[in-house]
């Protein structure tokens, strides 16, 4: 009996040098979790379930080999637009072919096809986008990145927040000429878009009538919206008035191609013709409509607008339109959203990483390449968004390092060493003892 109680320590003491050496060789692999060996002591079972006081085990067995899911450092500014880390629950779904694997190790790269997947090509999963860039929750799906080019896109909104310096001048020269800087208080223009991703100009020229007064005068290329041909151009004009506070009051005059939707009070581009000046045979500056087209009802939002006694100009500006663009670089906030920014300084969402947790996690099987695999004893996988119920968020170009704590696992080693050591010690005594009982025998 004391043979076998020896053998099971060695047994047992060698199952902690496997544990603690793999946890070792583990030390810098990206989202390893380290594993605990766990013992048990053993009795035999007497006849009919009856035992003396002086029974001695019959050794220890190996319970259990856990893992510790414990938080990872965080290694930040990878370089590298996919490196994901999760800070706090849950794993990555992976699939490998429609097989369900889950991970901490976030060092994600694309293929060929564009799809996200990790060194052993399995596709990381997540929420797909629809074609107004709205994150479709619920359905899982291969997360994949589209290299297209972003195609262009024709102005359709704009909305410019500006000041009007309510300390200039009544302006009482000559009638407003774009060419005569004298004729207009102050000036500024936004680029927006045709169809063709083509840039032109909305310049607004503001000139001050009278006190709390002023005249707008818009025009597109330096030209008449809806007649460029026009020569001299024609200013479509609105009327914009201000309150005692300097707050822009509801507008009642504009036109003809600037006009007033009555709903919110903003404005209405109609009727823009994209073109552009070129030669004609006798080297005479002409305008050509061009075949591209410009959105026919540009929403143009001046709400924003306040007169103050400081400096004038716009505060803020933003138009919906675009040239064609390629990708240039990935980003992922802490929610998991992807985001793609383009040459065109459009940026999008175009997909969200979904993160799984369990309620067991203990009863995760270990399937290889730091990936686990549901089981029974896990409980049924939880999927959502991060930062969701007990999910955790997400670092971009960082990753989870390896749990291990080497300074431990070297302690754990010399621990499971003199285990060893002694055990075998308990086989020699044993073994002399047996020698000698031989040899009182002969």
């Amino acid at each position: 009996m004391s043979f076998n109680i020896g053998l099971s320590g060695l047994y047992a003491a060698n199952k902690s040098l496997d544990v603690a050496g793999n946890n070792i060789a583990n030390v810098a692999t990206v989202g390893f979790k380290a594993s605990r060996a766990e013992f048990a002591d053993q009795y035999a079972q007497s006849i009919r379930g009856t035992s003396g006081g002086t029974d001695v085990g019959s050794g220890v067995r190996t319970a259990a080999v856990t893992q510790q899911f414990t938080q990872g450092s965080l290694t930040t500014g990878t370089g590298r637009d996919l490196d994901l880390a999760i800070n706090g629950n849950g794993f990555f779904m992976m699939s490998n072919n429609g097989e369900k694997l889950y991970t901490r190790a976030g060092n994600f790269h694309t293929d060929t096809s564009g799809n996200i997947i990790d060194n052993n090509g399995n596709r990381l999963q997540g929420y797909a986008t629809d074609g107004n860039g709205n994150v479709m929750t619920g359905v899982l799906t291969d997360l994949k990145i589209d290299n297209s080019n972003m195609a262009p896109k024709a102005t359709s909104a704009i909305s410019i927040a500006s000041n009007l310096d309510s300390s200039q001048l009544i302006n009482t020269g000559a009638a407003f000429d774009p060419a005569d800087t004298s004729t207009y208080t102050s000036t500024f223009s936004t680029p927006i878009y045709d169809d063709q991703g083509n840039e032109h100009t909305l310049s607004q020229y503001f000139r001050k009538d009278a006190a709390n007064e002023w005249t707008m005068y818009s025009l597109i290329d330096g030209r008449s919206i809806d007649n460029p041909a026009t020569t001299p151009p024609v200013a479509d004009v609105t009327k914009l008035s201000f309150d005692g506070s300097g707050n822009l009051l509801p507008i009642t005059t504009s036109g003809p191609n600037v006009t007033v939707n009555a709903t919110d009070n903003t404005l209405v581009i109609n009727g823009w013709k994209p073109g552009q000046s070129t030669l004609d045979s006798t080297g005479k500056t002409v305008w050509v409509e061009s075949k591209a087209t410009g959105n026919a009802t540009m929403k143009l939002n001046m709400l924003a607008t306040t007169q103050t006694n400081a400096v004038g100009g716009p505060i803020s500006k933003k138009q919906d339109g675009n040239y064609t663009g390629q990708i240039s670089a990935m980003s992922v906030d802490s929610t998991g959203n992807l985001f793609a920014s383009y040459t065109n300084g459009q940026s999008k969402v175009i997909g969200q990483v979904a993160l799984t947790t369990f309620a067991n996690v203990q009863g995760l099987a270990p399937a290889g390449g730091t990936m686990w695999r549901e089981t029974y004893a896990s409980g049924i996988p939880v999927t959502g968004a991060p930062e969701s119920g007990t999910l955790g968020n997400i670092t971009g170009s960082a990753l989870e390092e390896s749990n291990v704590d080497l300074t431990g696992e070297l302690v754990q080693l010399i621990k499971a060493q003199s285990n060893y050591q002694a055990n075998a010690k308990t086989i020699s005594t044993e073994s002399t003892i047996l020698q000698t009982t031989i040899q009182m025998v002969n």
